[in-house]
C-alpha cells in the first residue's frame, strides 16, 4: 500500500471518528464528575439519615458501579459501538451468573434489608434460624452470633431476613418466668408470702409491673405455682439463677415442703 493511501485512510479515519472521540472523552470527563457528585450528595444524605455504618460503603460502591457502568454503555454508543448485541449478552451473563449465585444473591439482599430496617444491632440477644445468641457482626451475607458458651454461630441473611426471629433485648425490661411445686396440703398463702418477701428482698427485681404469683396447675404430685417477676433485660439470666436457688432455700427453711415423684412397692408374700 503506498504511503498516499495509509495518510488518505489515516486522514478519513481521523475526520470520522476524531469528533466521535473528542465527544466521548468530554462525556466520560463530564460524567466522571457528576459520578463523583453524585457519590458525595448520597454520602451527606446517608449521614443525614444516620443510616449504619456498614451499609454506608457497600451502597456508595454499589451505585458508583451502576453508574460508571451506565455512563460506559453511553460513551461506547457514542463511538459507534453495536449497544444492542452488547447488551444482550450483558444480559445472558448477568443471568447465568444470577442463577449460579442465586442463593449467594438473596443472603446479599437479607444483608441490605437486615442493614436498612435494623430487625436487631451489634450486641442484641436473639433466637432465630433455631439459634440463640448476642450479635457480633452483621455483615452483608452472613450475621455472627456468640451463644452462652462462646461459640460462633454463622447465619445466612437470607433466611434471617424472610423468617421469625426473637429478640431479646430490644424491650428495656423481661420477665422472669418460675415454675415452683409445692407438695399437695401445704399452703399456697404462705407459699405466696414466701416468695414476695424474695421477690422485695432482691434490688433487680422491680416493683412496676408487680410479682404475680399464680396456681398454674394441679399435677399428678405436686401443686405448681407461676412465680413471675420483671428485671431489666442486663439482669435477666443472674435473677433467673439466683432466684431459682433462693426459692429453694426460702421453701426448706420456712417449711414449705417441694415433692419429688416416689413410687410405692407393695409385695404380696405368695402362698
Amino acid at each position: 500500500m503506498k504511503i498516499e493511501n495509509i495518510i488518505t485512510e489515516a486522514t478519513n479515519l481521523i475526520y470520522e471518528y476524531g469528533p466521535k472521540l473528542i465527544g466521548a472523552i468530554i462525556v466520560w470527563i463530564i460524567g466522571s464528575m457528576v459520578i463523583n457528585s453524585l457519590s458525595k450528595a448520597l454520602n451527606k444524605l446517608m449521614d443525614k439519615r444516620d443510616m449504619d455504618d456498614s451499609l454506608k460503603p457497600f451502597l456508595r460502591s454499589l451505585v458508583n458501579i451502576l453508574l460508571k457502568v451506565l455512563l460506559g454503555i453511553s460513551v461506547l454508543g457514542m463511538l459507534g459501538v453495536q449497544m444492542t448485541s452488547f447488551i444482550a449478552i450483558l444480559g445472558a451473563v448477568g443471568l447465568a451468573v444470577g442463577m449460579a449465585l442465586s442463593g449467594t444473591l438473596q443472603n446479599f439482599a437479607g444483608g441490605v434489608i437486615i442493614l436498612l430496617f435494623k430487625p436487631f444491632k451489634v450486641g442484641d440477644f436473639i433466637d432465630a434460624q433455631g439459634f440463640k445468641g448476642s450479635v457480633k457482626e452483621i455483615q452483608i451475607f452472613n450475621t455472627i452470633l456468640t451463644d452462652l458458651d462462646n461459640k460462633t454461630i454463622i447465619i445466612p441473611n437470607g433466611g434471617l431476613s424472610t423468617n421469625s426471629m426473637v429478640n431479646y433485648s430490644t424491650e428495656p425490661i423481661r420477665r422472669v418466668d418460675i415454675s415452683v411445686g409445692i407438695a399437695y396440703g401445704e399452703s399456697v398463702e404462705k407459699s405466696r408470702e414466701v416468695l414476695n418477701k424474695l421477690a422485695r428482698n432482691d434490688k433487680r427485681v422491680l416493683t412496676d409491673p408487680l410479682p404475680f404469683i399464680g396456681v398454674s396447675e394441679l399435677a399428678d404430685s405436686s401443686v405448681n405455682l407461676t412465680f413471675r417477676i420483671w428485671v431489666k433485660a442486663d439482669d435477666y439470666w443472674d435473677v433467673f439463677f439466683d432466684m431459682n436457688e433462693n426459692v429453694y432455700n426460702a421453701f426448706n427453711q420456712s417449711g414449705v415442703q417441694i415433692p419429688f415423684p416416689q413410687m410405692d412397692v407393695h409385695l404380696h408374700k405368695s402362698e
